[in-house]
């Protein structure tokens, strides 16, 4: 299994992911991508808080989301990968997270040619399990580089 770390800038790079707009304003990093896992790690931080003072549930669901589409489409050449679309997802909260750090690891569950299932786990810091959730994705026309040359 070929893991990738991203959190160095030149495999990034190498890699043909450069950080979206919506990786920035969440701030999380992708630490591992491959065929069989993709990993997120994102630090907590008072704009991820709701009034209750834990991490809201939309900041969660975005993360299984982003962790998912992840893993469904990897593919090992720079700016080969195919874009999706999330089809559905459905997330559970199990406990709630206010400080630290959390990690979130997606798995691809099956799929065909047009469409993918994945699904993820996000923990803290502790290890506790904080929400889960899983998804169905349909594969974009199109390579990667065909959307950053667009953008």
């Amino acid at each position: 299994m070929t893991h990738h770390d991203f959190t160095d800038p030149l495999l990034e790079e190498i890699a043909g992911e450069v950080p979206s707009g919506f990786q920035r304003a969440m701030g999380y990093k992708l630490l591992a991508w491959n065929a069989d896992e993709a990993m997120l790690e994102m630090p907590i931080e008072p704009r991820h808080r709701n009034r209750a003072g834990v991490v809201h549930g939309g900041v969660l669901a975005a993360l299984i989301d982003t962790a998912c589409g992840f893993v469904g489409t990897w593919h090992p050449e720079r700016g080969e990968q195919p874009g999706a679309v999330t089809l559905s997802l459905t997330t559970s909260y199990v406990s709630p997270a206010r400080e630290g750090v959390l990690r979130v690891s997606a798995r691809k569950r099956g799929g065909g040619t047009r469409t993918f299932f994945a699904a993820a786990e996000i923990h803290d810091q502790d290890g506790t399990l904080i929400a889960f959730g899983e998804g169905a994705f349909r594969y974009r026309s199109g390579r990667m580089r065909d959307y950053i040359a667009s953008a």
